[in-house]
């Protein structure tokens, strides 16, 4: 089995949606020769620049921003898909003798990269696409054909959720063994070595603020015109990325079946209860990282220079 990573010096930023994480890891970068590391499950697909809330193209030119918008909507982004990428990555910006800094919102991609997956072997493409396509004719049959091979999986996956269906039955076939089997076999961390940490804590009411203001901003920014693209181009509902916050209830108002008003008020009421649900994640799984409990900006960016710079992260 290959050997983790050793880092000479990455950075790692997770924080809840709008919690002004990608700023900071911009100021981050500038101030330590960073790049840029998408760790963020929907900012890693084409087409929803504003309703991802990604990064401006202004501030995508000041520094090298990677993982984002790579990925076309109609395909599947796993959590052990976006660790490879992101490990070659890694690997190339040390190599260049730059810093890595990888932020987002997603804490399993931070999990997978700091402390692996079970070993699952990959499944070759043919079987993936074999399986894919007969998930997609069985309809609401499908979940039957993940008990038949996995009844231990198939407890808890929801018959509705396709694309776990899918996966566990890819896994049984493909390597002979069922996926939740594969779940018992010890994780590898993909990267070890010097790694900073960090995590965004900021006041829940001061968060819920800045995610209703940010969603209005981002209605008037253009979210709605993605969103007209990325119902035109007739994709599977159950694919991750027609899960990016707002995209349901903006497409149900493009639709005519709701007015703009409710749209947006269910498009604030996603935002915020997904931010409790990053925030008890982060709360829970990530204990032995370095809390940063500030809200205004250069308050962070003071906190996480002076950990950089007393723990020399980066190598300095």
């Amino acid at each position: 089995m290959t050997e983790p990573y050793h880092a000479k010096g990455a950075i790692l930023i997770a924080g809840p949606t709008a919690s002004g994480k990608s700023a900071l890891a911009l100021a981050v970068a500038e101030r330590y020769g960073g790049e840029i590391v998408n760790a963020d499950s929907m900012q890693v697909y084409a087409d929803m620049r504003v309703l991802t809330a990604r990064p401006p193209a202004e501030d995508e030119a000041r520094v090298p921003h990677h993982l984002y918008g790579v990925l076309s909507p109609s395909e599947p982004c796993s959590a052990g898909k976006w660790s490879r990428l992101a490990l070659d990555v890694i690997r190339d910006i040390e190599a260049r003798g730059r810093v890595p800094v990888v932020v987002g919102g997603t804490g399993l991609y931070f999990r997978t990269l700091v402390e692996g997956l079970s070993p699952i072997p990959a499944v070759a493409d043919d079987v993936r696409a074999a399986v894919r396509a007969e998930v997609a004719a069985a309809g609401e049959g499908a979940h039957a054909l993940l008990v038949a091979v996995d009844p231990v999986l198939a407890e808890v996956i929801r018959p509705s959720d396709k694309q776990r269906i899918a996966r566990g039955i890819e896994v049984a076939r493909g390597t002979g063994k069922p996926l939740s089997q594969w779940h018992l076999e010890p994780p590898r961390p993909l990267i070890t070595g010097r790694l900073g940490k960090f995590v965004l804590a900021p006041e829940r009411e001061w968060l819920r603020a800045r995610c209703d203001l940010r969603f209005d901003l981002m209605v008037e920014g253009g979210a709605l015109d993605e969103v007209r693209h990325m119902a035109g181009l007739g994709l599977d509902a159950a694919l991750p990325s027609m899960k990016a916050l707002g995209l349901r209830p903006l497409a149900q108002y493009v639709l005519g079946n709701i007015d703009l008003s409710e749209a947006v008020e269910q498009g604030k009421a996603e935002t915020r209860a997904y931010a409790k649900r990053q925030e008890t994640w982060f709360r829970t799984q990530m204990i032995a990282w370095e809390r940063l409990c500030a809200q205004d900006s250069e308050r962070l960016k003071a906190l996480i220079f002076s950990f950089i710079d007393e723990w020399g992260l980066t190598g300095e």
